[in-house]
């Protein structure tokens, strides 16, 4: 791979080059993504979507949007400190092209501003009771006709390959949704594969998948376009990640690490021993003794430590990346950042201690039932109501139902695998807090 193609500017529906020395600084292409992707009603809808706890109250525990914002700051600033270092050492990037290195930083700023903007209501348990509602509910009858690859798209329903979906597919009048870079897609695919073959090795890019059956024709032509390396996987897609995703993941690792763990602190979960305990073992270096004597509070004692503690990891993930460069481009490094992060064994601890304190509580634990159950049941009215109407046999309830769904998804799909699509990507756009009302008005 070579960045002068990694960097596209290139967007959904363009017939020629867009080239970044012919950009207006002052309106570049990388920074329009950004504001496209912040003005979107999709990512306004993740302040009501749940990060660590479910539809809490609570005012200082992170949903998805502020953990979103959070992780785009981290990112631009490790893209920031990469882009300097990689003009440094391609000087040609600036020269002849005219490519800065807050190019870079603002690539990885939009692509983590997205991360999450496929994620379905109340966590990673969303995606898994969709998934489980096609492997042991109702949806289990949809099996016989489907092929392997769409069935797997369904039982193991993703948020990264729905984030996709959302940032790049169209509707009438609506080409490409919101039409970002190309560069910007490709930071954002941190799994460049389709559902199968499933886990193929132990790369970290073959963890999860990154784009549905219906979306695939278009993952290829990004990825392809961005020069990306193909695998050889014979008749299954399959990609080496674009660079930069390594360094949306980072954000993302830094963040839901140490700002999890600042959440269950808040929220009384995790000790303040304990916490000051395992922070301190990421800072040691860098903390200002004198400084941190003089903190009386909880709050700014933590604060103190979590922005010292992100600091450390940022420069500790901008210095594993460029001493893998080489071995990035040419397809050969196969591990997350953190993974080979001299903190790793103080993240993995932190990590060890939120999941047994914060996300096996009690209180997380009810609220994701509530979820399982909220759109299992919602899955089932929609799909049924949706099939029934194309079959033509809805019933008066289901058209009532169909009522509901927001004129965007008032859409007819020929195909089976397209409708059952369709409404697991209209119930995964939905808040926490309207999952819970659609379903007690459908309930009812």
């Amino acid at each position: 791979m070579n960045w002068e193609q990694l960097l596209s500017l290139k967007r959904q529906g363009d017939k020629g080059k867009r080239l970044r020395i012919e950009q207006d600084d002052t309106r570049l292409g990388f920074e329009v993504d950004y504001d496209r992707i912040i003005f979107s009603s999709t990512f306004r809808s993740l302040q009501d979507k749940t990060q660590v706890i479910p539809l809490s109250k609570t005012d200082f525990v992170h949903t998805r949007l502020t953990h979103s914002l959070e992780v785009s700051v981290v990112g631009r600033s490790i893209g920031r400190l990469v882009g300097k270092k990689i003009i440094e050492k391609y000087p040609h990037l600036k020269e002849i092209h005219g490519y800065q290195a807050n190019d870079f930083g603002a690539i990885v700023a939009a692509a983590c501003l997205a991360h999450d903007i496929g994620n379905p209501p109340f966590g990673h348990s969303g995606e898994k009771a969709i998934g489980e509602y096609f492997s042991i509910g109702n949806g289990q009858q949809y099996k016989s006709q489907l092929t392997d690859k769409q069935w797997q798209d369904l039982v193991d329903f993703e948020g990264n390959a729905n984030g996709f979906s959302v940032l790049t597919s169209s509707r009438p009048g609506i080409e490409g949704s919101l039409r970002l870079t190309y560069a910007v897609l490709g930071a954002f695919m941190k799994y460049p594969k389709e559902s199968l073959p499933k886990k193929p090795t132990k790369n970290i890019s073959d963890k999860k998948y990154g784009f549905f059956q219906s979306d695939a024709s278009f993952f290829k032509e990004v990825a392809d376009e961005l020069g990306m390396i193909r695998k050889k996987l014979g008749d299954n897609i399959g990609f080496e990640r674009h660079p930069l995703a390594f360094l949306v993941e980072a954000a993302d690792d830094i963040c839901y690490t140490i700002i999890d763990f600042e959440d269950g602190i808040n929220l009384g979960l995790v000790s303040e021993d304990f916490a000051l305990e395992y922070l301190i073992k990421l800072v040691k270096d860098t903390i200002d003794s004198k400084k941190y004597q003089t903190l009386t509070t909880k709050e700014d004692r933590i604060s103190y430590l979590r922005a010292l503690a992100i600091g450390n990891l940022i420069n500790d993930a901008v210095t594993v990346f460029l001493a893998n460069e080489e071995a990035i481009l040419q397809g050969k490094f196969h591990f997350s950042l953190t993974d080979k992060s001299k903190y790793k064994v103080q993240m993995d601890d932190i990590i060890e201690l939120s999941i047994k304190n914060i996300y096996q509580s009690r209180e997380v634990i009810e609220k994701e039932l509530s979820g399982y159950q909220i759109i299992n049941n919602l899955l089932d009215k929609f799909i049924t109501a949706y099939n029934n109407n194309y079959e033509g046999k809805a019933t008066n309830y289901d058209k009532l139902l169909l009522k509901i769904l927001p004129e965007k998804h008032h859409l007819e799909k020929e195909n089976l695998y397209e409708r059952l699509l369709h409404i697991c990507h209209y119930i995964s756009l939905l808040t926490d807090g309207k999952a819970l009302e659609l379903n007690k008005i459908v309930s009812a």
